[in-house]
């Protein structure tokens, strides 16, 4: 195994749009971690995944990439790579946590994994009234994307073969760098993992109302300072509805994304370029139920509770991930891209959360030792969890690698996929 970390791909000033990294000719020590993006904690999401608070250090210079490539490759052999995009409500995450660790991913299956390092939240992804622009974040993607294709082949990746793949917020991020012109020069496909595209659209008034209460923020704000303002940004989305859920988040009309009104348009013309797998958990809502209180209270009602927490579960899934991305595929088909949907249905028995949002993640990275403290897989044992990763890493490389799916396939009793139409 081949680990090369924290290379700079990008460089940016506070609110201002990244710029190409210089190339250099001398040696680059890249052994460090690539840092987080300043965020605050969520501590219901470290006890769900094991993840700790401040795990990597903060700072606003953030835009690296780190690699993960199989040992031995021979001269001149070209791998697929697969370029990772963290989820995190584009508030937090970052691409080197260590439940992200690519290892197994890349050992068992022979692809590179690159995986990047983001702005976010007030840092990356909010415009104002006074010129301050949105979609930095998505920008900082882009000129990732870029340096893979500059560079990548000398890690013996192919940049012939790039996967953009993402979970939550990240693979929300696949779905909009598909609606710019360039996407198909950057990767030929695209795997989209439990995407809140239900809550994309219309964010036109909260976004604008959440920019009037992050106009205090300057360029001169300390960086902690703008991290708590984020907290009462968020406050203002409370009264959108379901889009609150995920207040900051990608811009229509912003550079690089076109109108809201032409953006099916932007992702038809882009679709013959890119193949799609697009899908969900059954059980995504599963993940934010128990900070409600009124759910809390439902479930504890003798025999009715289950049934209506189930419901519920059901509804928010759907109108959050399922229906949009069961749209995303057939529009992507029939403008003459190949999709395919998919529904991963395994979860820790006997585990509240079931297969609920995130619970793609001990499948896909990390090892039993970065996944010990999870309360999303309490009541599984890792040879249980490991025995369907291992089935769902290698359907993901066979897809990145270019071998073609089945018009149909399952991994029994964990996910099921089919080609849309």
């Amino acid at each position: 195994m081949v680990r090369a970390t924290g290379i700079p791909y990008a460089t940016a000033g506070r609110f201002q749009p990244p710029v190409t990294a210089p190339d250099w000719t001398a040696g680059f020590a890249a052994t460090t971690l690539s840092p987080a993006c300043p965020q605050g904690p969520v501590p219901f999401l470290d006890d769900v995944l094991g993840t700790r608070y401040g795990e990597l250090p903060g700072s606003e210079d953030c835009q690296r990439l780190s690699i993960t490539a199989p040992a031995g490759l021979a001269d001149g052999e070209q791998v697929p790579v697969m370029v990772w995009l963290h989820g995190g409500s584009y508030t937090s995450g970052s691409g080197d946590l260590a439940i992200f660790d690519a290892q197994s991913l890349v050992s068992e299956n022979r692809v590179i994994v690159v995986s990047v390092t983001y702005r976010l939240g007030l840092f990356g992804y909010l415009a104002t009234g006074t010129g301050r622009p949105a979609n930095l974040g998505l920008l900082d993607q882009l000129e990732a994307f870029r340096w893979v294709q500059r560079n990548i082949s000398a890690f013996g990746g192919d940049p012939g073969r790039v996967t953009a793949f993402g979970q939550s917020a990240g693979g929300d991020s696949v779905a909009h760098l598909m609606a710019t012109p360039e996407a198909p020069s950057l990767f030929q496909r695209a795997i989209i993992q439990s995407a809140p595209l239900g809550i994309t659209r219309g964010r036109h008034k909260m976004s604008r109302a959440m920019g009037i209460a992050a106009e205090a923020v300057t360029e001169d704000t300390p960086m902690l300072d703008i991290v708590a303002i984020e907290d009462h940004v968020s406050q203002v989305a409370r009264k959108y509805g379901l889009m609150a859920a995920m207040p900051f988040g990608t811009q229509y009309s912003h550079a690089p994304l076109p109108p809201e009104s032409r953006v099916e348009a932007a992702w038809n013309a882009t679709a013959p370029g890119i193949e799609v797998l697009i899908g969900h958990t059954s059980d995504e809502a599963r993940l934010f139920l128990p900070r409600s209180p009124v759910v809390s209270l439902l479930g504890k009602v003798p025999v009715l509770g289950a049934a209506a927490v189930k419901a519920i579960n059901w509804a928010v899934t759907e109108a959050v991930y399922g229906r949009a991305a069961r749209k995303f595929a057939r529009r992507h088909a029939r403008a003459g891209g190949k999709a395919y949907s998919y529904l991963l249905s395994w979860g820790a028995p006997g585990n509240f959360y079931r297969a609920a949002h995130t619970v793609d993640l001990p499948l896909l990275f990390g090892n039993q030792q970065t996944w010990a403290a999870a309360g999303l897989l309490k009541g599984a044992t890792w040879a249980e969890i490991d025995a369907v990763g291992r089935e769902m890493r290698r359907l993901w490389a066979d897809f990145a690698r270019g071998d073609g799916l089945e018009q149909a396939g399952r991994i029994p009793g964990a996910l099921q996929y089919r080609a849309a139409r």
